[in-house]
């Protein structure tokens, strides 16, 4: 097997995105060390967050994952403490996921040390910016989650 070394010829602003994915997937699997779940448990929690409820299904379609897995996490994280299964009233059938609000404050405070590392960014930038840096943000989301769900159907 041959070394190729630093791949040359690329453009400086993809070393920037390696190195926020690097840091974000470092951050999230350091918060799954603190709350003693794993990475993809944090994604649910951040994902309960902010929609709210959801259906073991929907967590599954948002998360890419097989509805076995999805369950598999729910348990976990139940177990843990941090959601509970709800059942409808009208259908007992279905069932939603929420977050209980006493099990989240060790998640929580993983969030108040991100947001005073976050919160310094913001004195860098004019009030005018933010829209800008929040709409690439959620270009570069939206392009991740388009090129995830691609590299799942593609085969082998």
């Amino acid at each position: 097997m041959k070394y190729i070394g630093r791949v040359t010829g690329k453009h400086p602003e993809e070393d920037v995105f390696r190195e926020f994915l690097i840091a974000v997937m470092l951050h999230i699997e350091a918060i799954a060390g603190r709350l003693g779940v794993q990475h993809v448990d944090v994604a649910a929690l951040i994902l309960l967050e902010m929609r709210g409820p959801l259906a073991v299904g929907a967590i599954s379609e948002e998360l890419g994952l097989p509805s076995a897995s999805t369950t598999r996490l729910v348990d976990r994280l139940e177990k843990a403490g941090y959601v509970r299964r709800v059942r409808g009233e009208r259908d007992r059938r279905t069932v939603t996921v929420e977050l209980i609000e006493d099990g989240m404050a060790e998640y929580h405070a993983t969030r108040v040390t991100s947001e005073r590392h976050l919160g310094k960014i913001g004195a860098d930038y004019s009030p005018e910016q933010v829209p800008l840096m929040l709409g690439m943000l959620t270009g570069v989301a939206r392009a991740y989650r388009s090129a995830t769900r691609e590299l799942r159907e593609q085969p082998g």
